[in-house]
């Protein structure tokens, strides 16, 4: 049974939305293709996102936050040692990017898209991911386990070091062989460049 009015919400036109786009790309998915597969009309859509854009945009974001909300119980895991917990964390980033490009290849192809299109909605995952890194390092530094003067700039220096493992444009390698050895060698010599000389 179609929704109405009443019982249409943003999260199911956005649980739509990425149907549409796994099925025709971002190329050919429309408003009207969304509100089609929803049953309803046009203008149902456009009640709850303004504007094509601001669709894709929301959908975007929707699909970005996944990854930020799997990695957020490792930052909050405070009683844990700062450097496996960075360790951790890595492991858990390249993991979901794997599993979004591996699992679901159309579907990644597809937001690789929207992420190019919509710089602000990745800017601002970026800086939601350096920030858990951040809190982490931060962790590290108040424990004795990291020495940093600077922990943002560390966590910034980290993911960027580690591109290679969660930068969609590298995703080809991802299946590699040998890539998690190389994973392991670039964690082991960051944890290594972060931790105090007497740990």
């Amino acid at each position: 049974m179609p929704p109405t009015s009443e019982t249409l919400t943003a999260e199911r036109i956005l649980e739509a939305t990425e149907e549409v786009l796994r099925r025709h790309g971002p190329a050919k998915a429309t408003v009207v293709d969304v509100a089609r597969a929803l049953g309803v009309s046009h203008g149902s859509v456009y009640r709850h996102f303004r504007t094509k854009a601001a669709l894709r945009e929301a959908v975007t974001k929707r699909w970005l936050d996944r990854t930020s909300l799997r990695l957020a119980g490792i930052v909050d895991a405070e009683d844990r040692d700062p450097r496996q917990r960075l360790r951790d964390w890595l492991a858990a980033l390249f993991a979901a990017k794997r599993h979004k490009a591996g699992d679901d290849p159309e579907l990644f192809a597809t937001y690789t898209v929207l992420t190019d299109e919509l710089g602000g909605v990745v800017f601002e995952h970026i800086a939601d991911l350096t920030g858990q890194l951040t809190r982490i390092i931060t962790a590290g530094a108040g424990s004795g386990d990291f020495s940093v003067p600077d922990p943002a700039a560390a966590a910034r220096a980290v993911f960027q070091a580690t591109g290679r493992f969660h930068d969609p444009c590298y995703a080809r390698e991802w299946t590699a062989p040998g890539i998690d050895e190389e994973f392991t060698a670039v964690v082991d010599l960051l944890v290594r460049g972060l931790s105090s000389p007497s740990r």
